[in-house]
């Protein structure tokens, strides 16, 4: 997101846009919770003006969406069960597609991208104990490398017009380390290197259904708390 530039004292409001949606993420701003424009520019210290820009783009996000009318803004809710198996019924097929289509020995094969974005996240993720964004642009660059190897751009504008990735990473604990999340996605970057289509669909097929029962598990006990829990394994 391009935002006006920085001055001494102020905030950009691709800055503002960037706090406002780790506070969403991190659950600082409640699922559901309406949005006081006014009390939230005063606690970032900035106007309305950038504020009001920054929640527009998260409405875009689907983080953020209109409230009733005449009241502002509330953020969303977080994904129930049903959805949370549509948005992993959606990727089962579009990243299973896609992980084939680009384990192939042509120019375009991604693993080199993909081994460097990994490699890049577990040296970031260092000493950290709290690494959810890092985790979620990881991810979401992963994931979107393999999507754009494939050249199509209606399925790479479908797949993010999802904001699985955001939706998902919400329902999850502060302090995951990212371990599952490397371990599977090296699996598919070696399997795509390799050249191996067959491998790199499995790997991708264990990668997104280990994901989904991490998930249902939670859900199956009742406990929405539970997926907040610490110590627990990561998404994607």
């Amino acid at each position: 997101m391009t935002g006006e530039l920085s001055v001494p004292g102020r905030r950009s409001t691709a800055e503002v846009y960037e706090e406002i949606r780790t506070m969403i993420l991190e659950s600082r701003i409640e699922p559901g919770e309406r949005i006081n424009l006014d009390a939230l520019a005063r606690d970032l210290g900035v106007s309305q003006t950038p504020v009001r820009e920054a929640v527009r783009h998260l409405e875009g996000d689907h983080l953020v969406v209109r409230a009733e009318e005449g009241r502002g803004y509330r953020t969303t809710a977080l994904l129930d069960r049903a959805g949370l198996r549509e948005l992993f019924e959606f990727r089962l097929l579009v990243d299973l597609w896609a992980v084939r289509a680009v384990a192939v020995n042509r120019l375009a094969n991604p693993a080199g991208r993909l081994a460097r974005e990994v490699d890049r996240f577990e040296r970031a993720a260092v000493g950290l104990a709290d690494v959810r964004r890092l985790l979620i642009t990881h991810d979401t660059t992963f994931h979107g490398e393999i999507l754009a190897a494939c050249g199509n751009d209606v399925a790479r504008r479908a797949y993010a017009g999802t904001h699985g990735h955001l939706h998902a990473f919400r329902l999850y604990s502060p302090d995951i380390d990212g371990t599952a999340t490397v371990r599977e996605h090296r699996a598919v970057l070696e399997a795509i290197a390799a050249c191996d289509p067959d491998s790199a669909e499995e790997a991708m097929r264990r990668h997104l259904v280990d994901a989904f029962h991490r998930f249902d598990a939670a859900f199956a006990a009742g406990d929405r708390a539970q997926l907040r829990t610490p110590g627990r394994q990561s998404l994607f």
